[in-house]
């Protein structure tokens, strides 16, 4: 791959929401692909803490029903909870071709401080972002309406007291080239030591 393209992937990667998605089925090919991509991505120690599950065409109202029947058992025990996110949170998986949950699987030696495991699977997520983008394919991260915070949802993806839900990954084909990105120039974020 020459330098320039990956210049211009790095650039052109957007988060592409949901209202942005036209509705057509992203193939399970490129799913598979993310996938491969974000299982190479750098880590300590080769702890390979990332862990996923994908949800597609019925799954997606599987998960549905379990982001906001969770949000209602939580909201509702401690005051916090709305008729809107909950609302939200049963309609918003099906807008989506695919939602892929993303984890991290702690080592359990615990050789490596979490933020070191938690590095490596928001690593592989920019691995996924990046292979969605080169196919045309948009994406973005989200935390479920504050599904990730919560303890409860852990078991429903098999996951343990240690291990951490961080975030879910909504796929769809756009249904526009993106715009142009913004960013302030890098000039102002480093400094230089010689």
């Amino acid at each position: 791959m020459r330098t320039t393209e990956v210049d211009q992937l790095s650039q052109q990667r957007r988060s592409v929401f949901s209202k942005d998605y036209t509705g057509e089925r992203v193939h399970d090919d490129i799913i598979n692909q993310m996938l491969e991509n974000a299982n190479w991505a750098p880590n300590h120690k080769l702890t390979e803490p990332w862990r996923f599950v994908v949800f597609a065409d019925d799954g997606l109202k599987q998960l549905g029903t379990f982001q906001s029947e969770c949000y209602k058992r939580v909201t509702t025990a401690d005051g916090t909870f709305r008729e809107d996110r909950y609302q939200s949170l049963q309609t918003k998986p099906l807008e989506s071709s695919h939602i892929i949950a993303v984890g991290m699987k702690r080592d359990e030696a615990k050789r490596l401080p979490e933020w070191e495991e938690l590095g490596a699977v928001f690593c592989a997520i920019q691995n996924m972002y990046l292979t969605a983008t080169a196919y045309g394919v948009g994406c973005y991260l989200s935390t479920g309406g504050g599904i990730t915070n919560f303890e409860e949802a852990k078991p429903f993806f098999e996951w343990g007291p240690d291990d951490k839900l961080c975030g879910f990954l909504h796929v769809g084909m756009p249904k526009a080239t993106q715009t142009a990105g913004r960013r302030i120039p890098i000039s102002e974020k480093v400094t230089w030591i010689k």
